[in-house]
């Protein structure tokens, strides 16, 4: 409390420890409950307060919940089909790539070229999107994870959802709960990648 700056917002403890302790959850073991729609949307309004030099909103969302999980699944496959030939096992693994979650979030980074602001800036914003998005789902007590994965990158994907020149997906966040206890992970060794100028 002491060493807060006079002039900004509270101080907020509780956000340390959050950050500190934060975790990604498996999108492959994650259960119900997932946010509901105030919760959901909380967590959509959070991310949209991510640093944005311009004011562009370089970035969307693609909500999928309930059955639409099971028709983008299908239309994995049927992206996958026309250009390769898939067992029974892969065809499985597609149609359940977004039931892994109770609810995911597709995050479009949108950039708009020749303008002062560069690309690589509005990048970082939708990027910046992602990341807080698990925070406020951690926040809310829901585990995320924020994966790309070949849908991501795949042409005949983007064109199903509607992507428009100069936008690409970011990731997808997966929302859910999490059966298990999260187990912490290696951190990387401060000293290590800290230099002073």
């Amino acid at each position: 409390m002491d060493n807060a700056t006079p002039g900004l917002n509270r101080p907020a403890p509780d956000t340390i420890d959050l950050l500190l302790s934060r975790r990604s959850g498996s999108a492959k073991v994650m259960t119900t409950p997932g946010p509901d729609t105030r919760q959901l949307r909380t967590i959509l309004t959070a991310a949209s307060r991510v640093p944005d030099h311009g004011k562009l909103f370089p970035w969307r969302f693609i909500v999928f919940e309930g059955e639409a999980r099971e028709r983008f699944g299908e239309m994995l496959v049927e992206c996958l089909e026309a250009t390769e030939t898939l067992n029974d096992e892969r065809r499985a693994v597609e149609r359940g790539r977004f039931l892994r979650a109770p609810v995911v979030v597709g995050v479009v980074s949108r950039i708009r070229e020749g303008i002062a602001i560069p690309a690589w800036e509005q990048e970082l914003s939708a990027g910046a999107v992602c990341q807080t998005m698990l925070i406020a789902a951690t926040s809310l007590g829901y585990v995320a994870n924020w994966l790309t994965e070949w849908p991501a990158y795949n042409a005949q994907v983007g064109k199903r959802l509607g992507l428009q020149p100069g936008e690409r997906v970011a990731g997808f966040v997966y929302i859910g709960t999490s059966p298990v206890i999260l187990e912490e992970r290696v951190r990387p060794d401060l000293d290590k990648i800290t230099t002073r100028y």
